[in-house]
């Protein structure tokens, strides 16, 4: 799924209107597993001069990048620390790791071939589905769509449910960048 997808939903399922701190948590956990991704293309688009092409099309299947996902996208790591968040009854935490383990579940089943090892250090295995969230050719479109009216109608119920000017207009742009490559496409098209 897109990031912006991971963060609303997250802050959904794991933010509470009573306690800013919570929220923030479950929308950083929302974003933790891909973050390693956003700063590995940002340092070799940006910083190396490597082109994106050569980034999507080779490092991203790279060991030493898949490594590093697999850290940031276990299943096993989050789940030990949901765990000790709910030991120590900390809620950001839960919300933190809640938040991460509920954007693996839902990525789990909508990777292809740029699928990751979920379960390490367990297992290198990784679930090569049939079904992509980005691939026209794999239900990405329908997958996209569904996609996109989950975020709509998730924001419009944490618009509703949270007064905090300053978290109504997160949800509100993490919406709209949701919603963004499909107007613009549209536009260009």
């Amino acid at each position: 799924m897109n990031t912006p997808a991971h963060l609303i939903m997250g802050a959904a399922a794991f933010g509470r209107p009573d306690d800013r701190r919570v929220t923030w948590a479950a929308l950083a956990g929302g974003f933790a597993p891909d973050l390693s991704l956003y700063l590995m293309v940002a340092v070799s688009t940006t910083m190396m001069g490597i082109p994106a092409e050569r980034v999507f099309r080779v490092l991203y299947y790279s060991d030493a990048w898949q490594s590093v996902f697999a850290v940031d996208n276990s299943f096993v790591l989050w789940g030990i620390g949901l765990a000790v968040a709910l030991w120590t009854r900390r809620r950001w935490a839960v919300a933190l790791t809640g938040a991460a383990l509920l954007h693996l579940a839902f990525d789990f089943p909508l990777h292809t071939h740029d699928a990751r090892m979920h379960f390490w250090p367990l297992s290198e295995w990784k679930f090569i589905s049939p079904i992509s969230y980005w691939d026209g050719s794999r239900g990405g479109d329908w997958v996209g769509m569904a996609e996109t009216g989950m975020v709509a109608v998730l924001t419009v119920w944490l618009l509703w449910r949270f007064r905090d000017p300053g978290l109504r207009a997160v949800f509100a742009l993490l919406a709209l960048a949701q919603l963004a490559p499909m107007l613009i496409w549209r536009l260009v098209f």
